[in-house]
C-alpha cells in the first residue's frame, strides 16, 4: 500500500498569531482544504503512473480508516476516510503474499524501474505542485518591500552617518537596488566594512559611507551567526515584482530546489539537535497556520501551500520503511543485488516504520497541544 503521511517539521516558520485554536473553526476548514488538495495530489501521482504501467489500482483513498463515502469506477473504489492524516493507494499484488489472478496487472511483477517510478511519483507531484504555484505568483507578481527607510533607530551607522526617514537607498557600492530584501542581503554580508550608500532625497541623490555594525545574531535554525545592521527598518511601501512566464517558470524551479534544501537541512539540525524538537509540527498546527495565512491573503496561502506541499514530499522520501523512501530504498537494493529483500525482512522493516510514524505523530500531537496551551 503507497502511502503519504501529514506530520511534518514547520521550523521554517514561525506562528505569530497568540489566538487559541479551538476558536477558530474556519482554521480547521482551511487545513482540510490545503492537506485534502496535497495528499490527493501525491496520491494521484502514484495512481496515474500505476495505470501508466499497467498496474490495477484497487482503492484511491483520501483519509485513513474507516469509509466514509466512496464509489467504483472501472475497478477501483474510490474512498474518501475518515482519519484526514494522509491517504493511500491500493494496487493488485503490492503484498508478495497474495496469489494473484491477473500477474500482468501486479504491482510485485512490474520490472524494479516501473515499480521506482510508481512510488516516486507521489513525492514528485507534491514538488511540481510547488513548482506550478510559484510560478503562477511570481507570473502574476508579489508585494516586496522598496528600499524607502521608515526608522532610523539611536547610535546604530546609519543616523550617525546621516540616514533620515524618508530617504530611498538606490544603490550599495555603485550596484543598483530596488528591493528591501536585496538591501538587507548585502548589508548583512558586510559586518564591519564600509559599504558606499547612494541615497536620493528630495529629488536629489548622494553618496554616504557607512561601515554596518557587526552583531551577533541567531539564523533560522537557531544558531548564532555574525551579520552586518545599518539600524533602519523599512517603510510601508511595496512594489508589485513581476516575472515573464519564462523567467518565473525558472524561478519557480529555483524556489522550489532552495527551499527543499532549507528542510532537509532542518531535519539534519533537528537530528544533530540544533533546532529543537519542539518545533515540530503536526496537523493541529498546519490547521492554525493554514487559517492565519488564509486570512493574511490568497498570496500567503500560496506559499503556505506549496512549502507544505514540498514538506510532503521530503518527509515521504525520507528512508523509513513504510514511507516512499522505505519503499524506494528496497527497490534500490534489489535494483544492486538483481533479487528483491527477503519478505520476512520487509515485514520486520515496515514494522519498525510504522511505529517510528506513530511515535513521530504522537510526539507532533504533543508539541501541537502544549504549543496551543501557551507552554511552549
Amino acid at each position: 500500500m503507497i502511502a503519504s503521511a501529514s506530520t511534518v517539521a514547520l521550523s521554517l516558520l514561525d506562528v505569530v498569531d497568540p489566538r487559541p485554536f479551538l476558536s477558530r473553526l474556519d482554521y480547521l476548514l482551511w487545513a482540510v482544504l490545503v492537506l485534502g488538495a496535497l495528499i490527493f495530489v501525491h496520491e494521484l501521482g502514484h495512481f496515474l503512473v500505476a495505470k501508466r504501467a499497467g498496474v490495477k489500482v484497487l482503492k484511491f483513498s483520501l483519509g485513513f480508516g474507516p469509509k466514509i463515502i466512496g464509489l467504483t469506477r472501472g475497478g477501483t473504489e474510490y474512498l474518501l476516510s475518515a482519519i484526514p492524516l494522509g491517504g493511500y493507494v491500493k494496487m493488485l499484488g503490492e503484498d508478495p503474499k497474495e496469489e494473484v489472478a491477473d500477474p500482468e496487472g501486479s504491482f510485485s511483477a512490474k520490472p524494479v524501474g516501473w515499480r521506482s517510478l510508481i512510488i516516486l511519483a507521489g513525492p514528485g507531484s507534491n514538488l511540481l505542485l510547488a513548482v506550478t504555484i510559484f510560478w503562477v505568483v511570481f507570473t502574476v507578481g508579489v508585494p516586496t518591500l522598496a528600499t524607502k527607510v521608515g526608522e532610523v533607530m539611536q547610535d546604530f551607522p546609519a543616523h550617525e552617518a546621516g540616514v533620515l526617514v524618508g530617504d530611498r537607498i538606490k544603490a550599495i557600492d555603485g550596484h543598483p537596488i530596488e528591493k528591501w530584501e536585496e538591501l538587507a542581503t548585502q548589508i548583512h554580508k558586510s559586518p564591519g566594512r564600509p559599504v558606499r550608500l547612494t541615497v536620493e532625497r528630495a529629488g536629489n541623490r548622494f553618496d554616504l559611507v557607512v561601515a554596518p555594525k557587526a552583531t551577533r545574531q541567531k539564523n533560522l535554525f537557531g544558531e548564532e551567526q555574525e551579520i552586518g545592521l545599518l539600524g533602519i527598518a523599512p517603510a510601508e511601501e511595496f512594489l508589485i515584482e513581476r516575472a515573464n512566464p519564462v523567467t518565473a517558470f525558472a524561478r519557480a524551479i529555483y524556489k522550489t530546489y532552495d527551499l527543499s534544501r532549507l528542510i532537509l537541512l532542518t531535519f539534519v539540525k533537528l537530528i544533530q539537535g540544533v533546532v529543537p524538537a519542539k518545533t515540530i509540527g503536526g496537523p493541529l498546527l498546519v490547521a492554525q497556520m493554514a487559517g492565519q495565512q488564509a486570512r493574511l491573503g490568497i498570496l500567503n496561502l500560496l506559499f503556505f501551500t506549496a512549502l507544505l506541499s514540498i514538506n510532503l514530499a521530503i518527509l515521504n522520501l525520507l528512508p523509513i520503511p513504510i514511507l516512499d523512501g522505505g519503499h524506494l530504498f528496497f527497490s534500490l537494493i534489489e535494483a544492486i543485488r538483481g533479487k528483491p529483500v527477503s519478505l520476512q525482512k520487509r515485514e520486520m522493516a515496515q514494522q519498525v516504520g510504522l511505529a517510528l510514524l506513530v511515535a513521530l505523530m504522537i510526539f507532533a500531537f504533543y508539541n501541537d497541544i502544549f504549543r496551543l496551551l501557551g507552554r511552549q
